[in-house]
């Protein structure tokens, strides 16, 4: 007996819903499955994700935004034409940490002679406590604008959280708190939303080199060079590949267990290009807020990131520069521990001294000795009569001294079968190094040339 009609009618009212809904479901689980994909990735991110964004640092910020303001769009090609050697170099440093279970000092010490290592980390201490000053005084006076008060008080706030945290917060812990506090340099591309760009003339000056011999073009450029590659990434990154290994009780260096290698070569370099990446874009749009902004009102003037902050008030209104002022204070929380820490890893692996985040107070007292005293030392710059511009000149030019030598050694120890077993560098990473190790040595000779002239 047939139904009637009417029911045959009820059922597909009732059947039709229920399957439109299936196709919904899965949008939204496809949607989930988006998210927990995305969350996965930034599980996997560690060091690199960290040293990506601590190569931000405000000292970095003043830099990007001195080149903005001064030449507009022209130098946006930068950010893309030293990515690759960037994040390449990057990537050898954390290779050489992970394969043999020691940092960049800790390897040259087993290779090479002593008192060069002592030279080249003495240069790098040096360069590092006057970027901590720099940094501690940028976040001051950023939190200056931002709620008023002394400057100088929130200095010492920012250094006494920053060493508390490095010595008592275990490292597990506290890498947790670095990598989400990579999270404050989106303030920079928000700043982008609250101005207008002139996106054809930007688009131009980013894939068109606009090259100039002009000593102030030159001499900006060697700063954009010696401000994203810089000697303290490489051990920050090396070293802290070593933290990651030893922070897994089933984790041996690579050259002892190769079985281990494919998982983590391919870990680290996922999280070393995705970490320079970041670096990079933010670094990109720090130029470009600066470009439409400041040099398009002609203000070409700016020293320091908190200067550029408050350049920005007058020009297109409060919400940038409040964004621009917590940038500052983001990074430089992140960027403090990486200087102080390079500095103490580079100075504790030199002298065989018990190094680490992951070890307790009492377990490396000297290592965390030489990291409290590099970081409160830099905060006693802040209460010196120097001028902070030359301080950075010097701390770039010892930078940019060092940093072409360091890359020489870290690609002879990396390409070394002695040293790396079965794991020795790739050819397009040797490609890679080496490029960079000349691109460096020019700008290291360019640096002092456009200072005689």
């Amino acid at each position: 007996m047939n139904p009637p009609a009417e029911a045959v009618s009820f059922e597909e009212k009732e059947t039709v819903p229920a399957r439109l809904e299936q196709p919904v479901s899965a949008k939204r689980f496809s949607q989930f499955g988006k998210i927990f994909r995305i969350l996965g990735i930034f599980r996997i991110l560690g060091p690199g994700l960290v040293t990506g964004a601590a190569d931000d640092d405000p000292s970095g910020i003043a830099t990007y935004s001195q080149v903005g303001a001064k030449f507009g769009f022209s130098m946006l090609w930068t950010m893309l034409f030293v990515y690759p050697f960037m994040a390449g170099i990057q990537e050898i440093s954390a290779r050489l940490g992970r394969v043999t279970g020691r940092g960049i000092a800790g390897n040259m010490r087993c290779f090479y002679s002593r008192w060069l290592l002592y030279g080249i980390v003495a240069l790098l201490l040096f360069a590092n406590v006057i970027n901590i000053g720099a940094d501690i005084g940028a976040m001051g006076a950023a939190a200056n604008l931002l709620v008023g008060g002394p400057a100088i008080l929130y200095c010492v706030l920012f250094t006494t959280i920053s060493v508390l945290l490095q010595i008592f917060v275990p490292y597990k812990t506290y890498s947790a708190v670095l990598k989400w506090l990579t999270l404050s340099l989106f303030a920079y591309v928000g700043t982008i939303f609250v101005v207008q760009i002139q996106w054809p003339e930007a688009l131009r000056g980013t894939l068109i080199p606009n090259l100039s011999f002009k000593r102030e073009y030159m001499a900006a450029l060697i700063a954009v060079l010696g401000t994203t590659i810089s000697p303290y990434l490489f051990f920050w990154q090396s070293a802290e590949e070593v933290e990651e290994m030893k922070s897994a009780p089933k984790e041996k260096p690579l050259k002892t267990t190769p079985q281990q290698a494919p998982a983590q070569l391919q870990r680290i370099k996922i999280d070393t290009y995705i970490g320079m990446a970041f670096s990079n874009l933010i670094a990109y749009f720090i130029i470009l807020t600066a470009a439409v902004t400041l040099h398009a009102n002609g203000k070409t003037d700016i020293d320091t990131a908190a200067q550029a902050a408050q350049a920005l008030r007058p020009i297109v209104g409060p919400l940038a520069s409040l964004l621009f002022s917590l940038g500052v204070v983001g990074t430089g929380l992140l960027a403090v521990p990486v200087l102080g820490g390079s500095a103490a890893y580079a100075v504790g692996e030199a002298l065989r001294w018990r190094v680490g985040l992951e070890r307790k107070a009492h377990e490396a007292k000297a290592y965390y000795a030489v990291l409290a005293l590099a970081t409160l030392i830099g905060l006693g710059l802040n209460f010196a009569r120097i001028d902070p511009i030359r301080a950075l000149l010097w701390s770039a030019m010892i930078n940019g001294i060092t940093a072409a030598p360091v890359m020489c050694f870290m690609m002879l120890l990396a390409s070394s079968r002695k040293v790396m077993g079965k794991l020795t560098l790739p050819g397009y990473l040797k490609a890679l190094g080496w490029a960079a190790v000349a691109i460096m040595a020019l700008a290291a000779v360019g640096m002092f040339a456009t200072a005689g002239s």
